[in-house]
Order: C-alpha cells, then sequence, then structure tokens
C-alpha cells in the first residue's frame, strides 16, 4: 500500500508484521488503531526526543496498552540539544490562538528540522531488526500546520530510501511505508478512530500543555484538534480534564 487513504486488505491476504511510530496524538494512535484493525501484528516505537509536551509518551504507553502492543520501544534522542524549534525550547513561544488562514499559511516555530526524517529512520532500524514488513505512521497532509515532512512527497522519497538503504531493501523486500491517513482531513481522521472505538481521552496533541499534562487550548493543535470534534458533533474527553 502506497501512503494514501485507508485501504482494507483483501480478507485471504494478511498484511503481516508492522513498527508504528506511536506519539501518543490524535493521528498517530488512530493509524495504529487502524493498523491493529486490519490484522497488522504491531511492534510501537515512540521518541522522547526533549519535546516540552513529554506527556504525550504516557499517552503513547497507554494507547499501546489498550490496541495490546506489548513490544513497546520509548527511545531517547535529544533533539533538544539542536534546538531550531519551540517544542524543544522551553523559553520559546509556542503560538496561540492562530487563525485557520495563519496556521494554514508558511512553516510555523513548532516545526523540529528534520523531525520525520530522524524518526523515519529509526523506525526503519527497528523494523529491519523486527522483520516487520511495513512502518504505519500518523503523518497527514491536509491539516498539518505546514510542516514539509508530512506531504505525500516526503513519504514517496522515503519509501525509495528504505528501498535502496536496507538489506531487506536490496533483497527485493523494501519495508512499505503505510500512511492511511495522509489525505484525511482532521475531522475524517477522527470520524475514523470513533469507528474503530478508539479512546480519544488517552491521547494528547497540545504542544504547551500545564505540569499536570492539561491542554492549553489555544495552540494550533488544540486548534485543529477542538475544530475536527466540532465538524463531527462529538465531544473531546481531553478536553474536559
Amino acid at each position: 500500500m502506497n501512503p494514501s487513504s485507508p485501504k482494507a486488505h483483501p480478507k485471504d491476504a494478511a498484511p503481516g508484521s508492522a513498527v508504528v511510530l506511536l506519539s501518543g496524538g490524535l493521528d498517530s494512535a488512530t493509524a495504529a488503531a487502524w493498523a491493529a484493525r486490519e490484522g497488522y501484528r504491531l511492534s510501537a516505537l515512540s521518541i522522547d526526543y526533549g519535546q516540552r509536551h513529554r506527556c504525550e509518551l504516557e499517552s503513547a504507553r497507554a494507547v499501546a496498552q489498550v490496541l495490546g502492543i506489548r513490544d513497546h520501544v520509548v527511545l531517547p534522542i535529544d533533539l533538544a540539544a539542536f534546538g531550531g524549534s519551540a517544542l524543544v525550547d522551553p523559553t520559546a513561544e509556542v503560538p496561540k490562538d492562530r487563525s485557520d488562514a495563519d496556521i494554514g499559511h508558511g512553516i510555523p516555530v513548532t516545526y523540529v528540522p528534520a523531525r520525520n526524517t530522524v524518526f523515519l529512520s529509526l523506525a526503519l532500524a527497528m523494523a529491519e531488526t523486527r522483520g516487520a514488513a511495513a512502518i504505519v505512521l500518523g503523518v497527514n497532509a491536509i491539516d498539518y500546520s505546514g510542516y514539509p515532512d508530512c506531504r505525500p512527497e516526503f513519504l514517496a522519497a522515503f519509501q525509495e530510501v528504505a528501498r535502496l538503504g536496507t538489506k531487506v531493501g536490496v533483497e527485493g523486500r523494501p519495508i512499505e511505508l503505510v500512511a492511511p491517513l495522509a489525505t484525511l482531513s482532521k475531522a475524517e481522521i477522527i470520524r475514523l478512530g470513533l469507528s474503530l472505538d478508539l479512546d480519544y481521552g488517552l491521547t494528547t496533541s497540545c504542544y504547551d500543555p500545564d505540569s499536570r499534562g492539561r491542554p492549553c487550548g489555544r495552540c494550533d493543535s488544540c486548534l485543529l484538534r477542538a475544530a475536527g470534534f466540532a465538524a463531527v458533533g462529538a465531544t473531546d474527553p481531553r478536553a474536559a480534564l
């Protein structure tokens, strides 16, 4: 499956094993729940990269547990040592109360340089050592806040990296990138998750939560999440914290 909208596997074609990149956010949790429904045997990889919203790692653990993912690696990588993003610099301001037009324009200061390139490289290494056939990730190119490493062009390029730069790829068994949410709106993602009985109360999306992990309700990620729940007429259980 190329990075695309969700597509069921034929009943006689088991999808095999996969590593899911699990941040603890709404999108990655939905992608993981979808992959579990599709029949993938899942391992999970979460990255502790020095992010200011480290509470997402607890959400990742909770999601992995409810989905029955026993092989869950939380890997420390200090991207804060490089800086360059409000998500790894606690002294930088996270943008708040931005309009839809502002959110959709340009690359915001919450962009972490090369984050998805780094994460996918690590997931690729884990997938090859686990003998996994695929990497499942929750990137989205519709409501994505302008991040360049969430676009289909980037995923296609990394798919070629996976083919050329791994033993299994050279041997003709490349690890496949599966991005079931790539072309879905936030509302469509939430609708999918609700159809999978995913408990969104376990997830967190906020870029600037308080010391108890409660969402600010004002950053770009919180606003996109709130708009998605409003569009499907559902209540966000996380907003009640």
